[in-house]
């Protein structure tokens, strides 16, 4: 079976966690005996192809961007010409310039959609998107949400319910790289064995800067990892509370993420609106066995991270409510021993690469095997599967 994925960003170009759950599920359902290539935009100047962990990559160049949507004419003809290649289309949602491409391209294949979060952000935009939204949710053939709460929380997806299901993000802990004896030592060196770690690209979202003001004063110290749009801005504000008990190191390669979390003494994950519809590292901190601190925003963060099972869950915007939470994991490392260790079985029971390649898997087959039915019961040839 062919599968063509279609996302506005993908590695080697970019590495969040929508490209993170991507290439999961690329690598494992590639297992299962799917065919993937990813349609994606790059800032290169012409196309390029690659192969990548034994799928493909098809890359075209950006044209422009508004509002962090960015468009392509390239990847209209690119996507019409790959679709009649592919068996199925797996859309990832938002990017308003897909719902476009889709009818301009004509698509015509079966296709599902995960529906990776809400526009939270351009909301004099949406008025404008919204009737097109709705035109492409209503056309393709089933949405994904990505965990029961923000199933429940949606209310673009309490539209669709009727086609709509839940596959939650899974992580393939076997491919994440072991960090060497001395990189663990170098890590130790700068940053001690007792920290709170969070990692992410550094976005508006993220809650970063209550972070900031609940380490303002406190005696544990913070680890910041990743790069982004709001750096400097971060930074500054840092300098001003006067924090020497935070800790800003930038962008890592995987490597040196993966000693970090395994050193850390607890994951903080502050992030204070819906746009953060899951948390890809707050998934990885409880893969690694270590307790979390997060905000109720009503999306899968609350999913990963049960409050008082695996972690301890505050109100989101709130730097003394998230600075309580912190310092109750302090002060009880017997308990947040306990959380890390009830976190990780919580992985191994639901949110490994395998369970969501399996469930993929199975909802391909589902679609294609619905689309043969209805050619059939219309008197057309039905869609051919290849598996």
């Amino acid at each position: 079976m062919k599968v063509l994925h279609f996302y506005r960003t993908y590695y080697p170009d970019s590495f969040g966690g929508i490209e993170q759950v991507i290439r999961q599920m690329c690598v494992g359902s590639g297992r299962l005996g799917i065919d993937h290539t990813v349609l994606t935009l790059t800032r290169a100047k012409q196309d390029f192809s690659l192969e990548y962990e034994g799928h493909k990559i098809e890359r075209v160049p950006l044209d422009f961007e508004i509002a962090s949507t960015g468009f392509s004419a390239r990847s209209i003809m690119r996507l019409s010409q790959l679709a009649r290649e592919a068996d199925l289309v797996h859309y990832h949602f938002p990017w308003p310039f897909m719902d476009l491409a889709h009818f301009l391209a004509r698509v015509n294949k079966p296709s599902i959609l995960t529906y990776h979060s809400d526009i939270v952000r351009q909301k004099n935009l949406m008025r404008l998107y919204q009737p097109l939204m709705r035109r492409f949710l209503g056309n393709v053939d089933r949405i994904i949400a990505t965990s029961p709460n923000y199933m429940a929380s949606s209310p673009v997806l309490a539209q669709y319910r009727d086609k709509a299901e839940v596959i939650t993000y899974g992580l393939d802990k076997s491919i994440y790289p072991e960090p060497s004896a001395e990189l663990m030592q170098k890590w130790r060196a700068e940053c001690g064995e007792r920290f709170f770690l969070f990692v992410g690209v550094l976005r508006y979202y993220k809650g970063l800067h209550i972070l900031l003001e609940a380490a303002a004063g406190a005696p544990f110290p913070v680890v910041i990892v990743g790069a982004g749009p709001i750096e400097a801005e971060l930074k500054e504000h840092a300098a001003r509370l006067k924090l020497n008990n935070v800790r800003f190191v930038g962008a890592v390669p995987e490597e040196d993420k993966v000693a970090l979390l395994k050193l850390c003494y607890a994951l903080a994950f502050p992030s204070h609106l819906r746009s953060e519809a899951f948390g890809i590292s707050l998934l990885e901190g409880a893969m690694y066995g270590k307790p979390m601190v997060s905000s109720e925003i009503g999306t899968g963060t609350s999913y990963i991270n049960n409050h008082q099972e695996t972690g301890l869950v505050a109100p989101p915007s709130d730097p003394q409510a998230l600075r309580a939470a912190m310092q109750t994991l302090w002060d009880n490392p017997q308990m947040a021993q306990e959380m890390g260790r009830r976190a990780e079985q919580r992985y191994w029971q639901l949110f490994t690469a395998d369970k969501m390649a399996e469930r993929y898997v199975a909802l391909y087959r589902q679609v294609l095997a619905d689309h043969a039915g209805r050619g059939a019961a219309a008197g057309k040839p039905g869609l051919a599967q290849r598996s």
